[in-house]
């Protein structure tokens, strides 16, 4: 226990800060290479912007630890990198797997729509405009509540119970489809294998990290699981040809940050 306990004191820090650049670097490449993010789902900068803003803010009250500070920073980074190459590559209006916004999208012809076309506008200035005047209002509400520890908690908890919403356009994008093509079993695997990692380093690290986290990690672990059972439930027993396999695999999307 001991030289676990060691080794994620001194590993699982270098894991969490690097995961960022690690896990969306393809991904901005692959846009940028093909000059298209047909398929990506912007609401993926939305949901990590919005949330490490907020765990920022968060470190200036709860001093959580630094590792996890340098992570939020580096993830706001990756994500306004991401979020310029996809508003930069996008197909045009009505184009066949355009981009798509799950989970918050519009349910079909006759669901309902998001309120001023909320994350959907045509041009790129709304998108960077929402995210300025959304760091200056929490700017100055934090200006002014900072001394409150209720304020201060809250922002934690709401901060990372979006961030752990990340995987929910994943199982229902696979439940409403019954399959999970375009999502390999090696994708679910590094999910797993880092979440655990990070579940693990808030448990035995030695280091302060409030409950906000350690429930955020284990909320994802168990979407994890889940799904691994979606990719169990949903894939074809008989394997296909090796054609359709290469398909597959081309179309895999890894949208989260483990």
């Amino acid at each position: 226990m001991y030289l676990i306990s060691k080794a994620l004191q001194y590993g699982a820090p270098f894991f969490i800060i690097t995961s960022p650049v690690t896990s969306y670097a393809d991904q901005i490449i692959s846009i940028n290479r093909n000059r298209s993010s047909a398929g990506f789902s912007l609401d993926i900068p939305l949901i990590m912007l919005i949330a490490s803003v907020m765990k920022v803010f968060y470190w200036f009250g709860a001093y959580y630890d630094v590792s996890l500070l340098v992570q939020a920073v580096i993830t706001i980074g990756v994500q306004i990198v991401l979020l310029k190459v996809a508003l930069d590559n996008r197909p045009s209006p009505g184009t066949k797997s355009g981009i798509e916004h799950t989970p918050f999208s519009n349910l079909d012809a006759g669901g309902l729509s998001r309120p001023y076309e909320f994350w959907q506008w045509k041009n790129a200035r709304p998108y960077w405009m929402f995210l300025a005047y959304f760091a200056a209002s929490l700017t100055f509400i934090h200006v002014l509540m900072s001394y409150s520890q209720t304020y201060i908690d809250l922002l934690g908890y709401i901060g990372l119970a979006i961030e752990a919403t990340l995987p929910l356009p994943q199982i229902i994008a696979n439940h409403s489809s019954r399959s999970c093509k375009g999502f390999r079993l090696s994708v679910v695997a590094a999910w797993v294998l880092g979440d655990t990692t990070k579940l693990s380093y808030f448990f035995f690290g030695g280091q302060f990290v409030p409950w906000a986290f350690r429930l955020c990690a284990m909320f994802q672990c168990v979407c994890d699981c889940y799904l691994g059972f979606q990719f169990y439930l949903y894939t074809p027993r008989v394997a296909g040809s090796p054609r359709d396999q290469e398909s597959w695999g081309a179309e895999e999307k890894d949208i989260r940050m483990i």
